[in-house]
C-alpha cells in the first residue's frame, strides 16, 4: 500500500484488481465523458498565489460543518453499491472514515443497510437521500435515518432521468444490472474479487438495497444480484421539485442540504425553502455530459449564496492543491468520490484509509508552501484565476455581478 504515492497510483491498482466491467461502473461517466475530464482540466486555469515570510511551523487544517468539528476539509461522497469494489463495501468506509476523523455520507443505494453502516463507525455520518416518489414511504425512510444518528440530510436533485453510461452497455451490464456471462469470465479471472465478493453477499450482513419500491424504503429483504441495484437505480431517476424540497425540509430536523447544484442562480429558492446547504456537483460527469467544471462552477454559487449556506462541492478532485483552490474559492469544503472507491477496492478499510491519508498530507503541505497556519487564512488572494479560466466564469456570471479578473468570495 505505501508504494501507492497519490491517488493515480491507487486508481491504476484499483483497476489491476477489479474485473473491467466492476471498474468501469465506478471509472466511468456520461457519453463522451467530457464532464468527468472537464472536472480535471479546470484545476490547471487555477494557479496558486504562496505568501512569503509566514511562520507555518505549526498548522490547523480541521474545519467546523453544523457544529461538527472534523480534521480536515475533505469528506466522503455518497457512492451507491460500494460492495462492488470490495465486500465490506459501506462498513468499510464508515470505519475508514470515523478513524480519518471527517465525515461519510451515505448513498440510499447502499449495500448494507443505513442502520447497520451507522454502527460500523462512530464517526459523524450524513444520509444521502434519493427522493422516493411515495411521500409515505419518504417519510419512513427519513425516519430510519433519523433514528440511526445521521447528523444531516444531503438530497440529490440531478438524476430526473439515468445518464447515458456507454461504458456500462458495452461490458453488457444493463439497467437493470444483471450478472452477464461476461462479468463472471472478468472474476474468474480476479478470484481475490470474486471471492471476496460472494463472501460480502453472503457472510457479512448484507441486506437488499432494494426493497418493493426501490432502495431502502420499503420491506428490505435479502440481497441476491446485482440485477435488484439496477432496478434500484432505474426507479430512483426522476425529477425533484420545488415541492419536494419543501416537503423534506418538513420531515427532517436536521441540516438539509441540496446535492447537484450547477448554477447561482438557483441558489436564493434552495435557502428560501429552508435549505442549509448547498453542493456544487455535477455527480462526477456520470449524468449530463458537457456540463461546466464544478470547479469553474463553484465561484458563481459562492457568490449567490453570500454566506446564508454552508457551500460544498465534489468534481474531480485528486490532490491537496485541488482542495486548496476550491476553499480559496469560496468552498466550505471538498467531498470525493471515485477515490475512496479505488482505495476500497485496493485494499478495504485500509485502503479508504490510505487515500484519506494520502490527501490529509497534500493538503498540509499545501498549506505550509502557501503560508497558512489555518484554513480561515486562505482566501481568493492565493489563487490566480487564469485567462481560460476567467473567461468561462465571468461569462457565466454576468448577472451575478461578478467582473472580469474580479471575485470576491
Amino acid at each position: 500500500m505505501q508504494s501507492l504515492l497519490n491517488l493515480e497510483d491507487v486508481r491504476r491498482a484499483a483497476r489491476r484488481r477489479l474485473p473491467r466491467t466492476a471498474f468501469e461502473v465506478i471509472d466511468g461517466g456520461a457519453g463522451n465523458e467530457t464532464t468527468v475530464h472537464r472536472n480535471r482540466e479546470a484545476f490547471r486555469d487555477i494557479g496558486l498565489r504562496p505568501r512569503a515570510l509566514a511562520d507555518t511551523t505549526t498548522r490547523d487544517i480541521s474545519t467546523t460543518l453544523f457544529g461538527q468539528t472534523i480534521s480536515m476539509p475533505l469528506l466522503l461522497d455518497p457512492c451507491g453499491y460500494a460492495r462492488i469494489a470490495h465486500g465490506e463495501g459501506e462498513l468499510a468506509v464508515a470505519r475508514a472514515a470515523a478513524d480519518a476523523g471527517t465525515i461519510f455520507a451515505l448513498s440510499t443505494a447502499t449495500s448494507y443497510p443505513l442502520e447497520g453502516v451507522a454502527r460500523a463507525g462512530d464517526g459523524p455520518k450524513w444520509f444521502q437521500l434519493y427522493a422516493p416518489a411515495d411521500r409515505s414511504e419518504c417519510t419512513a425512510l427519513l425516519q430510519r435515518a433519523q433514528n440511526a444518528g445521521y447528523e444531516a440530510l444531503a438530497v440529490t436533485i440531478d438524476t430526473a432521468v439515468g445518464g447515458l453510461r456507454e461504458r456500462d452497455k458495452r461490458n453488457k451490464l444493463e439497467v437493470p444490472l444483471r450478472m452477464t456471462p461476461r462479468l463472471f469470465l472478468e472474476g474468474a479471472r480476479r478470484p481475490r474479487w470474486a471471492i471476496d465478493f460472494i463472501r460480502g453477499n453472503v457472510g457479512r450482513g448484507g441486506m437488499g438495497i432494494v426493497g418493493p419500491r426501490g432502495f431502502q424504503g420499503g420491506r428490505l429483504r435479502p440481497f441476491r444480484s446485482l440485477k435488484d441495484a439496477g432496478r434500484a437505480i432505474a426507479a430512483s431517476a426522476r425529477p425533484v421539485t420545488s415541492e419536494d424540497i419543501a416537503f423534506i425540509r418538513e420531515q427532517w430536523s436536521g441540516p438539509l442540504l441540496v446535492k447537484g447544484v450547477q448554477r447561482g442562480d438557483e441558489c436564493g429558492l434552495l435557502i428560501d425553502l429552508g435549505v442549509d446547504g448547498i453542493i456544487v456537483s455535477n455527480h462526477g460527469g456520470r449524468q449530463l455530459d458537457t456540463g461546466r467544471a464544478t470547479i469553474e462552477i463553484l465561484p458563481e454559487v459562492v457568490r449567490a449564496v453570500a454566506g446564508r449556506a454552508v457551500v460544498l462541492v465534489d468534481g474531480g478532485f485528486r490532490r491537496g492543491v485541488d482542495v486548496a483552490k476550491a476553499l480559496a474559492l469560496g468552498a466550505n469544503a471538498v467531498l470525493v468520490g471515485r477515490p475512496y472507491l479505488y482505495g476500497l477496492a485496493v485494499g478495504g478499510e485500509a485502503g479508504v484509509r490510505h487515500v484519506l491519508e494520502l490527501m490529509r498530507f497534500e493538503i498540509d503541505q499545501t498549506m505550509a508552501l502557501l503560508g497558512c497556519e489555518t484554513l480561515a487564512q486562505l482566501d481568493s488572494s492565493y489563487v490566480d484565476l487564469r485567462p481560460g479560466f476567467a473567461g468561462r466564469v465571468d461569462e457565466a456570471q454576468t448577472d451575478l455581478g461578478i467582473h472580469p479578473g474580479v471575485f470576491v468570495p
